[in-house]
């Protein structure tokens, strides 16, 4: 199993925490990941890391659709590659219907399906066979439609592209993550627990089915995302972690609109998950926080002293070797959480 570093987008105020990417990648860690929501963007700090190291990658976790054509993913992409040696991984993903409606400005749609074609598109520029055509639901290259002026015509990239540059999706839902392992290399878990691998099992085989040409698991990378918060109080360090899983299960998308409410029930949380978000939208975040199940806590996250962490560590290194689990992605804040991990994992 690999190791990651996610860093995450800024609040009100960008500083790159340069220290722990270099850290990671003198430590060995493989990959250190970026993200955008709706301030900072994701292309800018993965630029910035890569020029700043030799050998850890950087990737894009995620980059989103309605921010950017596809085209311009793959020019991005491209470039990147080429620019660092071959150290760039692209991470893309739909979002969700909040900010590719209110901030992007535009439909949500058919995210899935918008995101096959999307990876059809990107992987035509990389591959550069032949001019680009695409004939889609979602995309039409060249354009001819209504208001064009019908001078369009397939172009081929002027920069020749990586065909095998590594493609991640970020994927909670079912039918998401049997996307992502139909078309992708690996796709981001935003939290997962390392000992229920029949969460996602039915899903990834029924994508590597679809995929075909004798795709499997050991060609995928499934990527969770996993926080670290060291101390030597254990319920101060978990309530660090109930904050985030509140937001997510509690208030990231409206009722009956939450991907997050809905995998906090797949992993057996039902009743968890209709209080929190109860307890979330009718503004008593405190409340939410609370609801949060310690249990819940433990499975997804490190957390508590530096022994107890070295102890959780072993179920995630367990899933590495049972080969479940490709990349442990950790966000952490310290250089020495870095180092634990590292001691424990590579």
């Amino acid at each position: 199993m690999k190791l990651g570093l996610m860093l995450g987008y800024a609040g009100a105020h960008y500083k790159l925490p340069l220290e722990l990417v270099l850290e990671a990648e003198n430590l060995g860690f493989d990959s250190v990941w970026t993200a955008e929501a709706y301030g900072s963007d994701a292309v800018t700090p993965a630029a910035w890391v890569l020029a700043q190291t030799r050998r850890i990658k950087a990737g894009t976790a995620i980059m989103q659709l309605a921010g950017r054509t596809p085209a311009m993913t793959a020019m991005t992409a491209m470039t990147l590659d080429h620019l660092s040696g071959g150290r760039f991984i692209l991470g893309v993903g739909p979002s969700g219907p909040q900010v590719v409606e209110g901030w992007h400005g535009e439909r949500y749609g058919k995210p899935l399906s918008r995101q096959r074609e999307y990876i059809e598109i990107i992987r035509q520029i990389l591959a550069r066979e032949k001019p680009l055509v695409h004939q889609g639901e979602h995309y039409q290259i060249p354009n001819t439609g209504a208001g064009t002026t019908g001078l369009g015509k397939p172009l081929k990239s002027i920069l020749h592209g990586n065909a095998s540059l590594p493609i991640y999706t970020g994927a909670v839902t079912t039918s998401g993550v049997q996307l992502a392992a139909e078309v992708a290399d690996g796709t981001f878990v935003v939290w997962m627990n390392p000992e229920r691998p029949d969460v996602f099992a039915p899903a990834l085989a029924a994508g590597f089915a679809k995929a075909g040409n004798g795709k499997t698991q050991a060609k995928f990378d499934l990527a969770p995302f996993v926080r670290i918060s060291m101390g030597d109080d254990l319920d101060t360090c978990r309530l660090v972690i109930k904050d985030f899983l509140a937001l997510y299960i509690g208030g990231m998308g409206a009722r009956g609109k939450n991907f997050y409410n809905d995998y906090a029930c797949r992993l057996g949380y039902a009743d968890a998950a209709v209080k929190i978000q109860d307890l979330y939208l009718a503004g008593d975040k405190t409340a939410a926080i609370a609801a949060v199940p310690d249990q819940l806590v433990d499975e997804c996250a490190l957390v508590g002293p530096e022994g107890r962490i070295r102890e959780q560590l072993q179920m995630w290194k367990k899933a590495g070797a049972a080969g479940y689990l490709g990349t442990m992605v950790v966000i952490a804040k310290d250089t020495h959480a870095l180092r634990v991990v590292a001691e424990e994992i590579l």
